[in-house]
């Protein structure tokens, strides 16, 4: 199934518009990148306390396994060390916890801002671009056939403005005069973007 008529003017509509889309979406997705690098930021309070945390459980673990080596009464004073470094381990799991919360709602934010226009536009176009393409692919089939001819040129009579058909075209299809219906179906198959019907000689 081809996505782009046959017809030049239809066809590059139909280019224009699919870039119009692309840029739309690019547009939005660097808007949504944007906020979610933003929201990001937030999350270095959240290191700073991971990393202290991280330096000052490493120091008193490091302290405590040097007090563990004085005689007698190591094992003793290495205790209160063990006991800070698991506090200390505790506030680098806290910073750990608040970058994983605000990466969340980074996330959540660039979707909520980007997501929806983007969905609202490209679910928009792919429905209409998949309507086009099956109208096209319809027309293509009644212009392969004589029958399908006939039914274009009926088609033009039925949905072309009335001051835009003459006489000779209503009294030509009535007469079933082959150079009237091959101008009607050309004119129905350039209506559907379908490269026009040749009339007999």
């Amino acid at each position: 199934m081809s996505l782009y008529a046959d017809v030049p003017a239809l066809r590059t509509r139909q280019v224009l518009g699919d870039l119009l889309v692309l840029l739309w979406v690019l547009l939005w997705v660097g808007i949504g990148k944007a906020v979610h690098e933003q929201v990001s930021r937030l999350a270095a309070p959240g290191r700073t306390i991971e990393d202290a945390g991280r330096s000052l459980e490493d120091g008193l673990r490091s302290a405590g396994r040097e007090v563990a080596r004085t005689p007698l009464v190591g094992d003793d004073l290495q205790v209160p060390f063990e006991g800070a470094g698991d506090a200390a381990a505790s506030l680098a799991a806290a910073g750990t916890a608040v970058q994983d919360g605000v990466a969340r709602a980074a996330l959540l934010t660039a979707l909520a801002v980007a997501a929806w226009p983007i969905v609202l536009v490209l679910g928009g176009w792919v429905v209409h671009r998949w309507r086009q393409a099956r109208r096209l692919a319809v027309g293509r089939r009644l212009v392969a056939t004589p029958a399908g001819r006939d039914l274009l040129a009926l088609r033009t009579l039925a949905h072309a403005p009335l001051r835009s058909l003459t006489d000779e075209d209503v009294a030509g299809w009535r007469r079933a005069d082959p150079d009237a219906v091959a101008r009607l179906a050309a004119r129905g198959a350039r209506d559907l973007g379908v490269r026009a019907v040749s009339p007999p000689r």
